[in-house]
């Protein structure tokens, strides 16, 4: 039975206080794990009510803005999410604006690939990836479309399913991530969706260039910024989640914009790659941010094809506090 959202959403208050929203997609560089580090180092107006703005310019998989809006529920009371990836924000769009649509489409697509043997499930995850890759690559996120249902369960679905749960994009904007091979993968989370929806009310959500934050930051704001991390070795790269580099171009565009909010007096903190796990004479963040704070915290990454390579590595946490 099909109910409007609004009764869906006044049902379900009660599990709603009960446990956070986390993030409903698996991405590359997600925070999870780094989510105690970077809290010990909010800046203590967050904490004592004083940021009425809050900003993430590089959406990704929401970890830290779902710690936040959960913990500081009435604080900020202005939150703007954004990503260059349209086909990730216009999943945002979808889950702030119909997510019992949305629950509904995941619900069939369950069903179906729960019902079929692991070579029918390949066979159909190629199908659906080829539909999605259909999609309009362009389309306009400011007025709100009835089809965008399908899209986004489209790639929640992929997400679920594909081979390291990573979403990454070619130059043309297509999801070209193989099958997973994964035995009853979680492709709906119902109760997550719900949580995730009543938190992106009243949330401003776009798929601008990160720079287009600038006008709107006050003083009295908070920015974390988690761009695509600095490739550590010229084989590490993992830097196409929406069919573009980020080069280092891209990387000093970024500390200029660092620089110019702190003079705004906005409270600023950015995640990072560390060269000096591989180059200890690389000082690129050093130089780029030089009179700012720079932590180096541990973390595990895993997203190199290369097993052998994976695990603990330092990471950075720039703050201009």
């Amino acid at each position: 039975m099909h109910y409007p959202q609004t009764e869906l959403l006044h049902s379900n208050q009660s599990f709603l206080k009960s446990s956070p929203a986390r993030p409903f997609l698996k991405w590359a560089g997600g925070k999870g794990q780094l989510l105690s580090e970077l809290e010990a180092r909010f800046p203590q107006e967050l904490k004592i009510g004083k940021i009425s703005k809050y900003f993430e310019p590089f959406a990704g998989g929401g970890a830290v803005f779902f710690l936040i809006a959960a913990k500081y529920q009435t604080n900020p009371k202005r939150k703007y999410f954004n990503d260059i990836n349209r086909s990730l924000m216009l999943v945002y769009k979808v889950i702030q604006n119909d997510v019992n649509a949305l629950i509904g489409e995941l619900e069939s697509l369950a069903a179906i690939y729960d019902s079929m043997s692991v070579e029918d499930q390949e066979v159909l995850f190629y199908n659906i990836r080829d539909e999605y890759n259909q999609r309009d690559k362009q389309v306009e996120l400011k007025s709100y479309q009835e089809d965008w249902v399908e899209t986004a369960a489209k790639m929640i679905f992929l997400n679920k399913t594909c081979f390291n749960g990573l979403y990454r994009e070619n130059k043309s904007g297509d999801f070209n991530v193989p099958f997973g091979r994964y035995k009853n993968p979680s492709v709906l989370d119902e109760d997550n969706l719900f949580k995730a929806s009543e938190i992106l009310q009243n949330v401003e959500l776009s798929s601008d260039d990160f720079t287009k934050i600038k006008k709107k930051v006050t003083k009295d704001s908070f920015v974390y910024f988690d761009p695509p991390y600095r490739p550590i070795s010229r084989t590490s790269s993992f830097t196409s989640y929406s069919g573009s580099d980020f080069g280092d171009d891209q990387q000093i565009r970024l500390a200029n914009l660092f620089k110019e909010l702190d003079k705004k007096g906005a409270k600023l903190m950015l995640s990072n790659s560390d060269p000096k796990n591989e180059n200890p004479t690389d000082d690129f963040f050093e130089r780029n941010y030089k009179g700012f704070n720079i932590a180096r915290v541990t973390a595990n990454r895993m997203i190199n094809c290369d097993a052998t390579k994976r695990g603990a590595i330092n990471e950075l946490i720039i703050t201009n506090y």
